[in-house]
């Protein structure tokens, strides 16, 4: 009597198992309990670093995942292909001596032959003959885990069949095959043989690759940081070229280009800033060139202006004085021609201040005098001491360029008279080491969208008052004078209504 065993044909879980538990993850750690955190950084070197070591970290992980994978089923498909090798081989051995049928104790001491033979393996065997039950029997502490429906699945199927399953915190092999007798008639003898052993000694191989796939990230991370670093300064170093060279430009050298290495995307990038770069050059070339011949132009208009200009004032205030023996036309005409002169000679002056200006040929003439005597002269100069209300104070000296002082109060109290309302106030004071000058007026104020293009050249409050007595460079000129002495002027307006000029000088008292 002989058994026959099929082979390749043992399946994983192939039984339903119910109220069993089982697992077909025998010796897996927690792998999915890693968590990587990336830390914010503003820095783009610390973000390229971590990137490149989580790439590297997650590319280990799935390598040492896969590679557990198939070492665990490689281990687990051995011991089981080496037992059932084993088993049908003791069976085969055994079997012949066995009586048919074989009674309850003649199972008994089948079993206790086979479990003999197990050897290392130390296996325990059950034997079970048609309907009756798995001999011996376990005792309820150390139940057998062959269950009713993995016997139905070895009869039904006529085939060894084996399944991992958990029991008393670990992983048991149950291997359960039919036995054949080819020496009768019978295809099939009714007689099934079960065997289980523990696979603790497996699961301890398979801890042992994970922890050797444990240790091993960790060096391999370390070792990481080296190529990280690298990759990082060679991806940077053109970006922070590329800084310096726009906060370069950013200063004005607009010559500044850089060298271009390789054919990379950052070689892209940088002969795009380089083009961008002459473009710029020479665009900022080309309106220099044609601000300068502008200012040329204008200075060299208003100084040919200055002496027919001159002539022409003496012949209308000629004019002027004889218009009242005139024809009423002709006169209207004279006072028309002279007013207009006038208008002229004031725009002429106010373009020459300018081209001074643009040229940096304007000069300060610095001079020790008394705040308060120095614009009530102001006002006395212009006949405006009866409309304009001074609070100057007594005895504050300072050292500023009286002319050009003059021409900004003149031109803040002039606009005050103009376009604000009475009263105008002129108020001067020492605070922390400056002179602060206040003009105010008590009319409507300065539009908001007004007010931040009010020292702008040229500029209008009214677009459509294409005819004034100003020519729009009182308050650019008024600006450019008190920077020349370092100062500031600012306009407001007041809460209760009015616009308030303020000229910030610094305080220059004599030692």
């Amino acid at each position: 009597m002989t058994s026959s065993l099929p082979w390749g044909n043992g399946k994983r879980n192939p039984v339903p198992r119910a109220g069993t538990a089982e697992s077909t993850s025998v010796g897996t750690r927690p792998w999915r309990r890693l968590a990587v955190a990336l830390p914010f950084s503003q820095s783009l070197r610390t973000r390229l670093v971590i990137a490149f070591l989580a790439v590297s970290a997650l590319s280990a992980l799935i390598t040492a995942v896969l590679t557990f994978r198939e070492a665990r089923e490689a281990i687990l498909q051995r011991t089981q292909t080496t037992a059932v090798h084993d088993l049908r081989t003791q069976i085969d051995s055994l079997a012949p001596a066995l009586p048919f049928p074989p009674r309850p104790q003649d199972l008994q001491n089948f079993a206790l032959q086979l479990d003999r033979a197990g050897g290392s393996r130390n296996w325990r065997t059950s034997a079970a003959y048609g309907n009756g039950p798995a001999v011996p029997e376990r005792l309820p502490g150390n139940a057998s885990v062959v269950t009713d429906a993995l016997r139905s699945a070895v009869r039904d199927r006529n085939e060894p069949f084996y399944q991992r399953v958990e029991r008393n915190g670990g992983p048991w092999l149950t291997i359960g095959m039919p036995v054949t007798f080819t020496g009768t008639g019978h295809k099939a003898s009714g007689l099934d043989v079960y065997a289980e052993f523990s696979l603790a000694d497996e699961r301890g191989d398979i801890d042992s690759l994970v922890t050797a796939a444990q240790a091993g990230a960790v060096p391999a991370l370390a070792l990481a940081v080296v190529p990280a670093l690298f990759a990082a300064r060679r991806v940077l170093r053109p970006v922070r070229q590329l800084r310096q060279a726009a906060e370069k430009i950013t200063g004005g050298a607009l010559d500044t280009r850089l060298k271009v290495t390789g054919t990379d995307e950052l070689a892209d990038l940088t002969r795009t800033f380089n083009a961008m770069a002459a473009a710029l050059e020479k665009d900022d070339a080309r309106l220099r060139r044609l601000e300068a011949n502008s200012r040329r132009f204008a200075a060299d208009v208003s100084h040919e202006l200055r002496t027919p200009l001159a002539a022409m004032s003496a012949v209308t205030e000629i004019l002027d004085e004889d218009a009242g023996q005139l024809p009423s036309d002709t006169a209207d005409a004279v006072r028309l021609i002279s007013g207009e002169t006038r208008k002229l000679t004031r725009l002429t002056e106010d373009l020459m201040e300018v081209s001074r200006f643009d040229a940096g040929a304007a000069a300060l003439h610095l001079d020790e005098v008394d705040v308060g005597d120095a614009l009530r002269r102001t006002l006395r100069a212009r006949g405006w001491q009866d409309r304009v209300t001074a609070d100057l104070p007594e005895g504050v000296r300072a050292r500023f360029d009286p002319r050009r002082i003059d021409v900004v109060v003149a031109n803040l109290v002039g606009n005050a008279l103009r376009h604000g309302g009475p009263p105008v106030r002129l108020a001067a004071r020492a605070e922390g080491g400056r002179l602060l000058i206040d003009v105010s007026d008590h009319g409507p104020g300065i539009d908001p969208e007004v007010l931040p293009h009010v020292f702008d050249r040229f500029y209008k409050a009214d677009a459509a008052r294409v005819r004034s007595e100003g020519s729009g460079l009182g308050l650019a000129i008024a600006m450019e004078n008190v920077r020349l002495h370092g100062g500031t002027l600012r306009a407001v307006n007041k809460p209760e209504g009015g616009a308030v000029f303020t000229v910030d000088l610094p305080l220059r008292e004599e030692p």
